[in-house]
Formats: C-alpha cells, sequence, structure tokens
C-alpha cells in the first residue's frame, strides 16, 4: 500500500501564504518521523515524507493512488499538528477529506473536540465521566472571590502543556490570566487542581479498542507535582509501565477511557490523562488525539509494556485505519501481498523490496545532487566538452561502483562510453542512456526546483534518466543484489543529432545482451514505451537565379509565395494518414537589401509509425518542390538523420508485461504507450526485448520548461533497479 506519512516543521513561513495567528509550537522530531517511515516499509509499504505545507496537496497528487481508476486505495499517516491558526489538528484531515484520501487518525470533528480543552470538559461533563469542577476566563476581571485554590490554568486551545500553571491565590491567578490571554488570544480553561497520583492510558483501535498498559507518571512522591513544559522536552519523568495498580483500578482506568473515547468521537488511537485523589477518586483530565509517538512517551512506552516493537506499532495503526475504512477485506488483502507478485519475485522480492526501497527514500537528496550535478554540466548538442566532462563524472561514479569503462571516440559529438561490472561476453541487462541533449547553449536553463518539480536543461531527455540510473544502482549495491547481476551500460553522444554514429554501436552491444532498457523520461502516468515514431529530416535548399531578359520570372517566383504555397501543401500530408506527421523546424530567406529574397532554406521532420511509409514519404517530399528545368530556382534536398520506428512486437509486449507485474507489486503506476519521440533503441533486432522509458516522470520536453516530477525519482529508480536485479533470475523472455 502507498502511505504517505506527513508531519510538520516548526516555524514553516515558506509553506504558507502569509504568516496568520499562533504558530505551532508542537513538532515531531524529524528522527521520529523517519523511525515511522521506515518502520512501514517494513511492513512492505511504499512510504514518502511529506511536508504538510502549502505544496501537500501537488506532492500528494503525484504520489497517491488512483483509485477512481482501479488502483489499489492509498493511506496518509497523518503526524502534522498544523503550522498556525486555530484548531491545527484539523487542518491535515480537513484536507484529506477534501481531496479524498483516507488516513491514519480521528476525523476534524474528533480533532477539534478533543484539542478544545473546554469542549472536552463539557461533553465529558454531560457524558456523566469524572471531571474535575473548571471555570473559563476570558479576562482577570471575571475571576470570582470563592474560587477553590489551588487551581491549574490551561489555554484552550493548546497541547502539550503549553501555559500550565498551579496557582494558590485570586492575585497570581489575576495575573495568570491576563499574561496567557495576551500570549495565546484565546479564553483560558481553569480547574481545580487535584493532588494525588497521575495516569496515562493509551487506546489503539476502534469498536473493540485495545487499551494499553497503564502508565503511571513518576511524580516522585509529591503529590502536588506535574508536568510541565520543560518536563517533556527536557528532562521526561519517569513513567511506570504497568502501573503499580490493582485489578479493580485498571479495569476502571479502562472502562473510562473507553467511554472518554466514545463521548469525544475520535478514532484509530489516542491516550486519556488521569489524576487520582487521596480518596481514590479518578478525573479526566484530557483526551490527546493525536498521541505523541516519541520514544520516551507515554504511548509509545504502553505499546511496548504490551508486547509491541515500534515497527509492529506503527503497522498496527495503520491496520487499524484501513479496516475502519475499508473492512476487513482490505486489511486481508494487506496481508496477501505477496501474492499479488510474479511468480519469478515471490521467492527474493520482499525483503529486497524493503531495503531497496528504504534506500532510495533516505538517499533522495543524494539523487537530486547528482542531478544538480549533471544539469551544471551543460552538455549542449555537439558540445564535445561538454559531454565528455558529463561522461567523465558519471565514470567515475560507475567506477566506485566496480563498472568498468570503455570509451569509443567520436570526434564530431564528443565520447560514446560503454560500462559492465562483469568479464562475460554477454550482458543479463544493457541500459542505453544519453549524454548531449538539444538544447543551445543560449537556451540553458539552470537547476531549481518549485512545487514538486525540477527544473533544468537536459532533466526530461537524458539527465533525469541517468540520474535514476545512478540512484538505481548505487540502491542494488547497498543491498548486494548488483554483483549477482551481468549489467552494461551503454551512454551515447548523438541521440539529439539523429543517432546515426551510434546505431551501430547500439545494434552490437544489444546483440550481446538477454534485454535491453533505454532512460527517456515518462509521461506523467508513468508510461512505459513500447513503440516510436520513425522520423526523416530534410533540409531544403531554394536559390533563385535572374536571368537578363527575363524580368517575369521575379514575379512568378517569387521565394516568400513560392514557400507559402509548399508549406500549405506539407500541412496536408499530416491530415492525409493519422500517423505521420509534418513538422517545420526552421525557415530562413534573406536577399540584398530591400530586394526580394533570392534565398530560402527550410528544415523539415517528418515522422511516421509504419516503416512501410517511408518510401513514399520521401517521394512526396522530393514530388512536392520539383520545378521545371526552366524555372529560375534550384533546389537541393539533402536528407539529414532518420530514426526507424521503434515497433510494438510480440517480443517487447511480453517484455513489458513482465515489467509492468514488477511495478503493480511494489506500487510503481506505468501504462503502455506510444511517443512521437524517436528512440536510440529503434535499430535493435526484433528478437531481443527492448522498451523505452524507464527514466523519470517527466514534462515539458523539448521546451525551456522541462521538468522532472520530484516524487518520481524514487519509484522509478526502485522499478529499474527491480529491472535490473531480476535480469539474471527467471526475467528471460
Amino acid at each position: 500500500m502507498k502511505v504517505a506519512v506527513i508531519y510538520n516543521k516548526q516555524q514553516d513561513a515558506e509553506g504558507v501564504i502569509n504568516v496568520f495567528g499562533m504558530q505551532n509550537q508542537e513538532t515531531y522530531n524529524p528522527n521520529t518521523v523517519e523511525k515511522v517511515a521506515s518502520s512501514l516499509e517494513k511492513g512492505g509499504h511504499n512510504v514518502r515524507i511529506i511536508d504538510g505545507n502549502i505544496k501537500v496537496i501537488e506532492q500528494l497528487e503525484a504520489f497517491m493512488p488512483r483509485v477512481v481508476q482501479g488502483e489499489q486505495p492509498g493511506m496518509v499517516f497523518n503526524m502534522a499538528y498544523g503550522i498556525q491558526g486555530v484548531s491545527r489538528y484539523t487542518h491535515m484531515p480537513s484536507l484529506l477529506e477534501m481531496v479524498g484520501i483516507p488516513y491514519v487518525g480521528s476525523s476534524p470533528a474528533g480533532h477539534g473536540v478533543a484539542l478544545d480543552k473546554v469542549t472536552t470538559k463539557v461533553m465529558v461533563h454531560a457524558s456523566g465521566l469524572p471531571t474535575a469542577p473548571y471555570w473559563v476566563f476570558f479576562s482577570p476581571d471575571q475571576i470570582p472571590d470563592d474560587l477553590p485554590y489551588p487551581v491549574i490554568t490551561k489555554p484552550k486551545m493548546e497541547a502539550v502543556s503549553l501555559g500550565i500553571e498551579v496557582v494558590h491565590n485570586k492575585v497570581d491567578l489575576q495575573e495568570t490570566i491576563a499574561r496567557l490571554v495576551e500570549e495565546f488570544r484565546q479564553p483560558v480553561l481553569v480547574e481545580q487542581f487535584i493532588p494525588g497520583r497521575e495516569f496515562a492510558v493509551g487506546l489503539l483501535g476502534n469498536q473493540d479498542a485495545e487499551i494499553l498498559p497503564v502508565v503511571e507518571i513518576d511524580l516522585e512522591g509529591d503529590p502536588n507535582a506535574i508536568q510541565t513544559l520543560g518536563d517533556k522536552l527536557k528532562t521526561p519523568r519517569g513513567k511506570v509501565c504497568p502501573a503499580k495498580i490493582d485489578d479493580k483500578l485498571q479495569a476502571e482506568l479502562a472502562r473510562l477511557t473507553r467511554e472518554t473515547f466514545r463521548a469525544l468521537g475520535v478514532y484509530d488511537f489516542s491516550r486519556v490523562d488521569f489524576r487520582m485523589d487521596d480518596k481514590g477518586n479518578l478525573y479526566i483530565l484530557e483526551l490527546n488525539s493525536m498521541a505523541s509517538l516519541g520514544a520516551t512517551g507515554s504511548y509509545v512506552t504502553a505499546a511496548k509494556a504490551a508486547g509491541y516493537s515500534f515497527e509492529s506499532l506503527i503497522n498496527r495503526m495503520l491496520d487499524v485505519a484501513v479496516e475502519r475504512y475499508f473492512g476487513k477485506q482490505q486489511l486481508e488483502n494487506l496481508g496477501e501481498q505477496e501474492s499479488l507478485m510474479p511468480s519469478f519475485l515471490k521467492k527474493t522480492t520482499t525483503s529486497l523490496h524493503t531495503r531497496l526501497r528504504s534506500y532510495l527514500r533516505g538517499n533522495l537528496s543524494t539523487m537530486e545532487a547528482s542531478l544538480q550535478k549533471m544539469v551544471e554540466i551543460n552538455s549542449y548538442v555537439r558540445n564535445i566538452d561538454g559531454i565528455n566532462a558529463l561522461g567523465q563524472w558519471i565514470g567515475s561514479v560507475l567506477s566506485r561502483m566496480g563498472f568498468q569503462r570503455e570509451v569509443i571516440t567520436r570526434a564530431e559529438f564528443g565520447n560514446m562510453l560503454y560500462f559492465t561490472n562483469h568479464t562475460s561476453e554477454t550482458n543479463d541487462i544493457l541500459v542505453v542512456g544519453q549524454l548531449d541533449n538539444p538544447s543551445h547553449f543560449q537556451d540553458f536553463v539552470p537547476y531549481a526546483v518549485d512545487r514538486g518539480k525540477i527544473y533544468g536543461t537536459g532533466v526530461s531527455c537524458g539527465k533525469g534518466g541517468l540520474a535514476i540510473l545512478l540512484a538505481a544502482l548505487q540502491s542494488l549495491r547497498y543491498t548486494r543484489s548488483l554483483k549477482k547481476v551481468k549489467c552494461g551500460i551503454l551512454l551515447v553522444s548523438d541521440e539529439s543529432s539523429g543517432g546515426r554514429s551510434s546505431k551501430s554501436l547500439v545494434e552490437d552491444c544489444a546483440s550481446r545482451s538477454r534485454a535491453v532498457v533505454g532512460l527517456q523520461g515518462a509521461g506523467l502516468s508513468g508510461e512505459l514505451i513500447v513503440s516510436t515514431s520513425g522520423q526523416i529530416k530534410f533540409n531544403i535548399e531554394i536559390n533563385r537565379v535572374t536571368r537578363k531578359g527575363k524580368a517575369d520570372f521575379k514575379d512568378k517566383y517569387d521565394l516568400v509565395s513560392f514557400i507559402s504555397q509548399k508549406i500549405i501543401s506539407l500541412r496536408k500530408l499530416n491530415d492525409e494518414v493519422e500517423s505521420q506527421s509534418v513538422t517545420i523546424t526552421s525557415i530562413d530567406t534573406h536577399g540584398v537589401g530591400d530586394q526580394p529574397p533570392d534565398h530560402a532554406s527550410l528544415v523539415l521532420h517528418i515522422r511516421y509509425r509504419n516503416p512501410s511509409q517511408k518510401e513514399a514519404l520521401e517521394a512526396q517530399v522530393f514530388k512536392l518542390f520539383e520545378v521545371p528545368a526552366t524555372s529560375p530556382l534550384k533546389i537541393h534536398i539533402t536528407r539529414g538523420s532518420s530514426r526507424k520506428p521503434l515497433l510494438e512486437t510480440p517480443v517487447n509486449s511480453r517484455f513489458f508485461e513482465k515489467i509492468g507485474s514488477l511495478a503493480k507489486a511494489v506500487e510503481v503506476r506505468v501504462q503502455k504507450t506510444h511517443t512521437d519521440v524517436p528512440s536510440v533503441l529503434s535499430s535493435i533486432s526484433s528478437e531481443i526485448p527492448h522498451i523505452e522509458g524507464l527514466g523519470p516522470v517527466t514534462g515539458g520536453q523539448g521546451t525551456k520548461s522541462e521538468y522532472v516530477v520530484r516524487d518520481s525519482l524514487i519509484d522509478r529508480s526502485l522499478l529499474l533497479a527491480y529491472t535490473i536485479s531480476q535480469s539474471s533470475k527467471d526475467f528471460s523472455i
């Protein structure tokens, strides 16, 4: 199951439009968040950690499955206390309900009641449950003379002991009320203070909830002691668990915990705090609907006493929420994840899946740093120095992973590189990527991250795929799986120029490989490319020759009019056959002074899907630009680079099904697609399984706004890592 762990950073001014109202002072230690995520991964789940700020919907949209499209539901493990404003616990659940994503923990209504200390007191009292007498003050002038001191103060909408003080007289209480109202901008709850023992009772579940062992807070024999904010943050008080109490008291605490849970309408888990006076009377202090999962907290302490490890507790909390939303059937499905895996993965994937995903998620910043480094090396087409510099950097990374390098010199384009991690004649798998990118030097866009997208020249047409490759190989090396695979890597330097120089090299390396994958970027739906269009490039030069005594030619063969007519005719080719298209990528005319142009040039790219279309299209272009021998126009047509179409063969379709079944098992979204962008794999024999599009999810390809979806880096690296790891086993086609 896909699980997003959402939490808030403290003072997240960059995650809001404006700073507004009370700022949250309650946050999780990032180490605890990581521990929760790691625990869920060990439970076999696909996990992301997401900051719960203004960008959260966009990140969830990229990560979460589409249930309406038939995918298995995902969940949010909510650890977000909120950023600012009133009733902060409700903010994330409200947003999740709005966009339709189920989550662990209480609803906005439950959190709203539990966080509001006054409303909690009203509902507890109305339910006939024991709680200390209380008052609510908006100003010090409201305080009556007959309050039974000592009392304890609590801001109405705060948690973690913020603003709590024990007060012994009216003067001190007036001063405290004035200060707290000024500081927190909210009313103050004042309760009669109950000297005695303090207990915390955790609950896990819903209809038949489990009561965890009772925790007693060690007040060191002082019945007047309390837990302050400083105690919780710096020197947590000791905890006795299970508490040394008799069965009768334990049963009563369990009953009151369940009744409070029901009365306040919370879900999945909570902690109820009690005080007990010297006569054995119990008083409900509050219910915490987001009980802390910190290692020293009462809830985790109680769970450990109940026999839970931290990992099993976190996964049980997820199970409880899954059952609440979807019933026991979905919970049983989660326990049968292995049955979803293809037969060739069942024996080895479970532990590898967990370790690979955990490594990749933990090293996302390293992946991004690699991509940034590659973008900064501007390897635009025919920039030999840049292409070679990029190749050298990648080579240094691969050499540290045990790959040997072979350099194939190409003076016109830059060096092409072939790497292997073995000495055999054949590869289990060949991975093909590109070092060059088609953008011109002046169109360079620097690396930037914005709203879940990574921008920069080359990220969608080469460098994003290379970042995926490096991360996949590093994760395999970390799990000691890389040495089990005979992996070949071919990096070409002329892809943006049509791949003419690399064609024979690709064919040769592929012929010595059991399967081949390409690193083109996927579309926004995670497409794997099983077919591409072929492409023919034409360079057309037109010159008008002026002849003496033939001035009438000047009007009849006006270059601008001539070219305009031909462009209209070329456009008609787009409408003749759906699977072919003509793109004019360059038009240039020039002449002398104010005279009509006497020279023009056009660059055409014609794309087609069926190999039988090629000759007919070439013939149409030559015929279209035919002119009589007596014409003053002299036309020269040159065929530029051409690329055969990549065809969807039965072999490639089966290869897609293999990778697709693997992707389903690890919850990476893929689908089959065709693209008009030619592929370096198109010259490979139809007998060798090959598929394109194993790079990251991308958008804006071919524009200055090209980008990689940041969240896809983990999933696509995992998919490539699995594809590589299984190529040496039963991944044959």
